[in-house]
């Protein structure tokens, strides 16, 4: 076998080192490709692909939760208030003066359970009797409280109060936030 000379050897080493390098050049140009932009998808209520929600105000949502700790606070009771969207999220939460540590928390997720089940939350107790783990979804407390807030019979807030002696008597509160919505 003939040796090959020092030039040979450093060309033929460059040439495949170049070869090499190329490769992965075009490789990773094509990965790094982008694709084609799919044609815009046209979004409009005529191709039914768009939904519209209704959502209280701010300005309701606190006129609601005013009344609610109002109501509470004619009776003498210490509690908290939270108003929830339809999406569960807190729009407006009021701790009213002496509430115990536990009421913040426990409202919202009152006020969460209600608007999840559009139902008041002593009605959601009672279902647990045939259906013992909806207790175990995160988020909710089953316990009396809770009010949905509803437009044209679909739910579009919740309100949740916690703090006083009964669940009857938060959700009798919670009622009296609902009712300020009509006002």
């Amino acid at each position: 076998m003939k040796k090959l000379s020092l030039r040979t050897r450093v060309l033929t080493g460059t040439v495949a080192a170049a070869a090499i390098a190329g490769t992965f050049g075009v490789v990773s140009a094509n990965a790094a490709a982008p694709a084609a932009a799919p044609a815009a998808v046209k979004a409009d209520a005529a191709n039914k692909n768009l939904t519209r929600s209704t959502h209280l105000t701010i300005e309701a949502a606190t006129k609601a939760a005013r009344a609610t700790l109002e109501a509470a606070e004619k009776e003498n009771q210490r509690v908290s208030v939270a108003v929830v969207d339809r999406n569960g999220n807190t729009v407006v939460t009021l701790r009213g003066d002496g509430a115990g540590p536990q009421s913040y928390e426990s409202a919202v997720k009152k006020a969460y359970t209600a608007v999840s089940w559009n139902a008041p939350t002593s009605e959601l107790v009672k279902r647990l009797q045939n259906a013992p783990t909806l207790k175990d979804i995160p988020g909710t407390l089953f316990l009396g409280g809770g009010a949905p807030v509803t437009a044209k019979g679909a739910p579009i807030a919740g309100i949740g109060v916690a703090g006083a002696p009964s669940g009857d008597l938060d959700e009798k509160f919670a009622r009296a936030g609902v009712a300020a919505l009509g006002r």
